[in-house]
């Protein structure tokens, strides 16, 4: 039995598909031969790219190829010395793809912009497909038109086709390498993602590791002419339901039947969208019952300063005027207090009296 230093499985670019832990253990390594063990439908491309350029400068890498292996896990292995698949591995190479979704009224203007928007994404996914397809090329010996050719249409291979065309470098028959196993939630979340169906039986009531993270897959690596494979059922792929695929941040929901079927990982994505919704709206409330008690608390002061305004307007009404008197003085007019003035009419009047007697 073959013992791997190094088990890559799931998501590329995820907790078990990570390159920090790649590099970790091909320092660890060096100079040393390393057996790597992939099982993957893919991920992220950037994540593939370093992991290729680690695996080349090491030097003395093996993968080996197990499962259902698509996308950036085809491209990780790129970089190893030699490369194997067991003979009932599957592998998947198509176009790159990126996310989209746009839900929203646009006028002649927006239109315009998001058109450029668009024109620009499109450049950059020809760019990664052409770097995509020459690395193919190189490892294959066939041309980057070849590539891209295969790439567009996005079929599955098997081990065999994986060799003749040049992918891999070895097909193995070992006993621990499990057949894949393509279940009936494994299958909805490939067709919820546009990943084309492998042509595999599907076992209904199983579960699978794949199972939990195809939905992340959405937009990474996606052929466009991927049709959903349900010949014993009305499937309806449309566009339904805009708001939950939005939430779930897919392209569609597939529709069974008149029924609508989530895996576990697009469950969990909406119990945590429906959570951070309720938040929000716990904390918009939060402050509008704050903003109420912050006017509540101002209209009380107001009323409280016109009450005192119309108070003081009642004593100032009722209050008795106050006396005034001028005299001349040099041109200057001065207020004289009610003393002086009695004071200046008494000595008047002595004055006159003083002026009438005989001398």
């Amino acid at each position: 039995m073959q013992n791997y230093h190094l088990h890559l499985k799931g998501y590329v670019g995820g907790y078990d598909f990570d390159k920090n832990y790649v590099d970790y253990v091909l320092e660890k390594n060096a100079g040393k031969p390393v057996a790597v063990l992939i099982d993957s439908l893919g991920g992220s491309l950037a994540t593939a790219l370093s992991i290729t350029s680690s695996f080349r400068n090491h030097g003395d890498v093996t993968v080996h190829f197990v499962g259902m292996n698509a996308s950036a896990a085809t491209i990780a292995s790129l970089g190893a010395k030699h490369i194997t698949i067991d003979a009932s591995a599957m592998y998947l190479v198509h176009k790159c793809s990126t996310e989209f979704f746009r839900w929203a009224s646009l006028n002649a203007d927006q239109l315009d912009a998001q058109i450029a928007t668009l024109e620009q994404m499109k450049t950059d996914l020809e760019k990664m497909d052409a770097n995509v397809a020459s690395m193919y090329a190189k490892k294959c010996k066939k041309t980057t038109a070849e590539m891209l050719d295969l790439m567009k249409v996005g079929g599955w291979l098997t081990a065999k086709e994986a060799l003749d065309w040049g992918f891999v470098d070895e097909v193995t028959d070992a006993e621990e390498d499990a057949a894949p196993v393509l279940t009936d939630s494994v299958a909805t979340a490939m067709a919820s993602v546009g990943m084309p169906i492998p042509n595999l039986p599907v076992q209904a009531g199983q579960e699978s590791q794949f199972s939990r993270f195809l939905n992340a897959i959405a937009g990474l690596f996606k052929p466009a002419e991927a049709k959903v494979k349900q010949p014993t059922q009305n499937t309806d792929p449309m566009n339904k339901f805009p708001l939950i695929v939005a939430a779930l941040a897919i392209e569609a929901l597939q529709v069974v039947d008149g029924n609508v079927t989530l895996t576990e990982a697009q469950c969990d994505a909406l119990e945590a969208f429906l959570k951070e919704q309720n938040t929000k709206a716990d904390s918009a409330q939060a402050a509008i019952t704050e903003k109420d008690g912050i006017i509540a608390q101002r209209d009380a002061t107001i009323k409280e300063q016109e009450q005192k305004i119309s108070a003081q307007a009642d004593l100032l009404k009722n209050a008795p005027g106050a006396g005034s008197s001028q005299v001349l003085n040099n041109g200057n007019s001065e207020a004289q207090p009610d003393g002086i003035k009695d004071f200046v009419t008494v000595t008047n009047a002595a004055q006159e009296l003083l002026s009438e007697l005989p001398d």
